[in-house]
């Protein structure tokens, strides 16, 4: 069995390797560096997302692999920091209609409001909102198909919240609130110590 030329050397693979390497040697040149997840500055998290749902799973499971040392606990006070959920909700609205007013496109917004707190109660991340919304046409035709395609909208939205809220909680606003917090309670254990007493009296 033989080779073809092609098989051999294909010129436009390496046109295409060669533009790949300028343009990573030209990218290091400006001091380009893609934006890296770091370890979260406490290792012991409560929060009150619920574990067995989608969100909370897959929320856990992103905050373990970007942060290995990461343990969650059972308890507030087991825990360095608290991530507190306000509000988490989806709503659905009818967005415009047709002319027999059938719904023609409907909007999809999903809402989480969180805080993030240390063990002293310090606020590292103020009462946050973040929401998504997405907007999906609708055919009342196949209403159970299009009843499935808007749970599955809603998931993919819920992975793209977990994202933006990993993003928060990476963020150097929480590396140096939780800095500034454990300054504090170490000031505050502190000994006093006197000043010498003076070597006259009088």
């Amino acid at each position: 069995m033989t080779l073809s030329a092609n098989a051999v050397f294909n010129p436009s693979r390496v046109v295409l390797a060669t533009l790949a390497l300028a343009l990573s040697l030209l990218l290091s040149a400006c001091g380009f560096a893609l934006k890296q997840s770091h370890n979260l500055p406490f290792n012991t998290l409560y929060t009150n997302v619920a574990e067995n749902s989608a969100f909370g799973a897959q929320l856990r499971r992103t905050l373990l692999a970007n942060s290995p040392n990461l343990r969650f606990v059972s308890s507030p006070e087991l825990a360095q920091a608290q991530l507190i959920e306000l509000e988490h909700n989806r709503s659905l609205r009818e967005l415009s209609l047709d002319p027999n007013g059938h719904v023609e496109d409907y909007e999809l917004q999903l809402r989480l409001q969180f805080t993030l707190v240390d063990d002293k109660g310090n606020a590292l991340l103020a009462p946050s909102l973040l929401t998504i919304t997405r907007d999906i046409p609708n055919s009342p035709e196949t209403s159970a198909a299009k009843q499935i395609e808007i749970d599955s909208l809603f998931k993919d939205m819920e992975l793209s919240l977990v994202d933006r809220l990993i993003r928060r909680l990476n963020s150097n606003e929480v590396q140096q609130a939780y800095e500034r917090s454990q300054a504090q309670d170490t000031n505050l254990h502190l000994p006093v110590v006197q000043p010498p007493a003076s070597a006259t009296s009088f």
